[in-house]
């Protein structure tokens, strides 16, 4: 009788033993589908917007392309650049509409495609999305001074964004919905497993935001169930003094831009 409990918990252990370790292993395996979610266009792709604009399609190397759109202002009117780093979902297409809130306030706005996302091509890693962003910068620094130049990330964006902060200057760096880092934000839907050591992709915003000399505004939605608005308070704890946490009440994670706080702020910033 004994004998056969033991068998009983030893089978089941063993079978949590095998969900564990099957769950962790598509974790692992599969965890750029749960951190990207690009949506690529042909090459021959013609975009159509609302407002004046250039396309950029900037050869890297052999096997990689990169697709900026730039937002345009009159030149006597431009008063500097925001780049602008996106989410992880769709193509600069799917963004478009935040150009305005740019230039309606003489700011060029400059939108680039992650590799593998719109026209962009090329490998995908953390690295490649840094040197990427230092491309968007040294052409925007050929422009306008670094003290015309605004950093803006949203989302993914947001750890490319503090990124580049970090090693260039800027006249702002404006962060909406970000997190502390990947390690910590796939901790809240893994927290039974070592994600640092699992995770191939760790943005850790929070350190590169210690090494941010320009102002920084955080913008973040209090219901956002994405990004938890806790992980904006974490960071105003190690960011540089003075850096403002603005809470967008009752804002979730797409949708800050429906609330006139948003424009205000933004218009505030820019002005």
């Amino acid at each position: 009788m004994e004998r056969s409990k033991k068998s009983r918990w030893w089978r089941k252990i063993q079978i949590i033993a095998i969900i564990y370790l099957a769950f962790g292993l598509v974790l692992y395996f599969l965890q750029e589908k749960f951190l990207f979610h690009p949506d690529p266009l042909p090459q021959d792709h013609t975009f159509r917007f609302d407002q004046p604009f250039t396309e950029i399609y900037l050869p890297v190397d052999g096997e990689k392309n990169l697709s900026i759109v730039k937002f345009t202002v009159p030149d006597s009117l431009r008063k500097g650049v925001v780049l602008y780093f996106h989410g992880n979902k769709n193509n600069i297409e799917h963004y478009s509409p935040m150009a305005i809130y740019f230039t309606r306030n003489n700011y060029e706005v400059w939108m680039m495609d992650y590799p593998g996302y719109g026209k962009s091509t090329g490998e995908l890693t953390e690295s490649t999305l840094y040197s990427d962003a230092l491309i968007m910068y040294n052409m925007a620094k050929a422009v306008v001074h670094s003290d015309s130049i605004i950093l803006y990330g949203k989302s993914l964006g947001t750890g490319i964004a503090t990124e580049l902060a970090s090693i260039r200057d800027g006249k702002r760096l404006i962060l909406e919905a970000p997190y502390y880092s990947i390690d910590a934000l796939a901790a809240r839907y893994a927290f039974i497993y070592p994600v640092k050591w699992m995770m191939n992709y760790h943005f850790p915003t929070y350190k590169y935001l210690q090494k941010v000399q320009e102002p920084v505004t955080l913008i973040h939605g209090t219901d956002d169930n994405t990004i938890p608005y806790r992980h904006s308070k974490r960071l105003l704890k190690v960011a540089p003094a003075g850096t403002e946490l603005v809470a967008i009440e009752g804002g979730h994670h797409n949708d800050l831009a429906d609330f006139p706080a948003f424009g205000k702020k933004i218009d505030s910033l820019l002005r």
